[in-house]
């Protein structure tokens, strides 16, 4: 009979992690924004490149940014044909989230170094390798975020209104917005929630 080995202390924080979304301040002093950027650029890419561009988004800047935002949201749900006030109802919970977390990290790719195919299906596999990397390097971020008590979630928007993120922070044509990460600290009544256990059998197969 085999001993099973302990868990890892890197085990521990994956399972442990979790999106909190109640989030109170004080925004995290600079060292510490710079200490996780720097994190989330040991994350795997392709080729060796280093596509990741990151923008702390000061408080300053976020009303304009959460307006452009939901003009491109609203015009969507539009055609969507989605009810105004449930339009009304998403998009002021996008704005709270926008104007009121901690701290808000802007995450961006760009296509330095990535190779160029003239056939549309290699070149969509080439990016996505790029997004493949940006995954791994906002689970830097929010995993190293657990590890030192803060409170973390990410916001997928930017990645549906590229074009209204680069306007308002005025940011390079070549950056691609991707998604916000908010953080801050936990609230006081926070609890975590129990995660249920993935069923391998859905999520898992052997050939």
């Amino acid at each position: 009979m085999t001993d099973t080995p302990a868990p890892r202390p890197i085990e521990d924080a994956i399972r442990a992690r979790r999106s909190i979304r109640g989030l109170e301040g004080p925004p995290l002093p600079p060292e510490q924004v710079e200490a996780l950027v720097l994190l989330a650029c040991t994350a795997p890419a392709p080729h060796h490149t280093q596509p990741w561009r990151f923008v702390e988004v000061s408080p300053e800047r976020r009303s304009a940014l959460a307006t452009a935002m939901g003009e491109a949201w609203r015009a969507d749900l539009d055609r969507d044909g989605v009810p105004v006030a449930q339009q009304d109802r998403a998009l002021a919970r996008s704005r709270r989230q926008v104007e009121g977390a901690p701290t808000l990290l802007l995450g961006c790719l760009v296509a330095d170094g990535l190779r160029v195919y003239q056939d549309d299906r290699r070149a969509r596999a080439e990016w996505g390798l790029a997004q493949h990397s940006f995954g791994a390097a906002l689970q830097n971020i929010l995993l190293a975020a657990a590890s030192r008590g803060l409170g973390a979630f990410w916001i997928s928007a930017p990645l549906y209104a590229q074009d209204a993120v680069r306007s308002a922070l005025d940011l390079d044509e070549a950056w691609q917005p991707q998604a916000f990460v908010a953080l801050g600290h936990p609230s006081a009544d926070y609890r975590p929630f129990d995660r249920p256990e993935p069923d391998l059998g859905v999520h898992f197969t052997r050939r």
